[in-house]
């Protein structure tokens, strides 16, 4: 139980009792709980644009939707996905780029970087097609956060000292991977049934792809990963997933 709080207080902004009990161990075991978390962010999000699209046009409720979707993980994963953009986009040395990742300013990499991830979120968000909405929202934040899963597992972390990133190694094993996975695969089995069909287990195979080309390039910038490229790797699979959603749709390859 310690676990499942520990990934709902690291990955998102549920108000759940029981952060001042947590152990370091249970950082780690919270791993095989993201996709669990992703799942309950998901429904959040369904339930939400089922009502949203009703109210508004297209677009307005696109951006509350997605404006829901920052709030519901504190913008966690947006803010290592700007630093990342920031030390991983200059061209300086490796231990410049983990100084850049501690710094709380904004450069122009960040800036550009943000702003286009969410534009490319928000035109995808209008240009899904109401027949998948529902369990596209259900998948996708469930994918993203299995692939955090594997990149925590997978490669070690950059930076010296504590921190949450860290943390959430410590107690993390195959264990961790194999229950994160079970609860991907049972929801990837539930958009299939509700209408992705073939489609939600391509997705699977364009998270695992984008996860290891992406976390294997950042890990050679920065000696191994960090809280933040965590947060990178699931900001970017999120959009890939959409992106891809909607062109299997707009050309007609999935009707």
């Amino acid at each position: 139980m310690r676990s499942l709080l520990a990934a709902f207080h690291f990955l998102t902004v549920l108000p759940l009792p029981g952060s001042h009990h947590l152990r370091d161990k249970d950082w780690g075991r919270a791993t095989a709980w993201y996709p669990a978390v992703g799942l309950v962010l998901g429904a959040i999000l369904a339930a939400l644009a089922w009502g949203l699209y009703r109210l508004w046009p297209g677009g307005v409720a696109a951006a509350l939707l997605l404006l829901a979707w920052m709030f519901l993980t504190g913008a966690l994963h947006l803010d290592g996905f700007v630093d990342c953009c920031d030390a991983l986009l200059a061209p300086v040395p490796r231990e410049r780029r983990l100084e850049i990742l501690h710094d709380v300013h904004v450069g122009a990499f960040g800036l550009v970087g943000v702003v286009l991830l969410l534009l490319l979120k928000y035109s995808a968000l209008v240009a899904l097609p109401a027949g998948f909405r529902l369990p596209a929202l259900l998948l996708i934040p469930v994918l993203g956060r299995w692939g955090m899963t594997g990149a925590v597992l997978l490669w070690p972390y950059a930076r010296p000292g504590a921190g949450l990133g860290r943390k959430a190694r410590t107690g993390a094993g195959r264990g961790q991977l194999a229950i994160a996975t079970l609860t991907m695969l049972v929801v990837v089995g539930l958009a299939w049934w509700a209408g992705l069909g073939w489609v939600a287990l391509a997705l699977v195979l364009l998270t695992a792809g984008v996860t290891l080309i992406v976390a294997r390039w950042m890990a050679s910038q920065l000696g191994g990963l960090t809280g933040d490229a965590y947060g990178t790797l699931c900001e970017l699979t999120e959009t890939a997933n959409l992106l891809v959603l909607v062109g299997l749709t707009h050309t007609g390859v999935l009707a």
